[in-house]
């Protein structure tokens, strides 16, 4: 059975705290949290302080993407913040393996993020430290996009070589997923919806990707 994890990038801000406890009674496994800086990607969300404040009023796990440049600057802040989940690009560092090993130690699950033009290559050499590997079918910085069906075979790749290697990281799969496309990415764990799932019944569109 799949994860949901609901991108609160297409909440109501005004509302969050109801948001978060609305999408959680839906039936939410996660709440998927995009950290954007501006310059790694041309968007730009929140910080840790936000982070922090979600995580008061959530009793779900925060997956926090870290779309940002140099995320050793601040993984320690969103550690501190409450990420449950901490996911990083391999094209933002050059440090990929000591900031998986980091995160691990602190008692945070790993993650390791793949936008569309970057090849499997980049990453296999990690997934050992990764606790979950995130898959972006759409270019990362803003909601709404279509989905990129040339990026399945990315997903299909990493739980083969998962069944294979004897490894345990969970794939995660993001950018314009919803019931039209959900047929897919079966073999995906973790599915992140935002506009989805909050311009919808929240629980209808949850059961539907489930």
């Amino acid at each position: 059975m799949k994860k949901i994890s609901p991108s609160l990038l297409a909440a109501d801000f005004a509302n969050i705290e109801s948001e978060v406890k609305k999408v959680t009674q839906a039936g939410a496994d996660f709440l998927h949290l995009d950290i954007m800086d501006g310059h790694f990607v041309p968007n730009l969300t929140f910080g840790p302080p936000v982070v922090a404040a979600i995580k008061k009023v959530s009793t779900i796990p925060l997956d926090v993407h870290l779309m940002i440049e140099t995320p050793e600057k601040f993984v320690d802040e969103f550690i501190k913040a409450g990420a449950d989940y901490l996911t990083i690009h391999v094209e933002s560092t050059n440090q990929t393996a000591e900031l998986l090993k980091k995160i691990r130690a602190s008692n945070v699950k790993s993650g390791l993020t793949l936008r569309p033009r970057t090849s499997l290559d980049a990453i296999k050499e990690f997934l050992p430290l990764c606790d979950l590997v995130l898959v972006m079918t759409v270019e990362p910085g803003f909601g709404g996009q279509s989905f990129m069906m040339d990026q399945v075979a990315k997903i299909d790749w990493l739980k083969n070589h998962r069944s294979q290697s004897g490894l345990n990281y969970l794939i995660e799969v993001d950018g314009g997923v919803s019931d039209k496309t959900r047929a897919h990415v079966e073999n995906a764990d973790v599915l992140v919806a935002g506009t989805y799932v909050f311009k919808n019944d929240y629980a209808a569109a949850i059961r539907s990707l489930r």
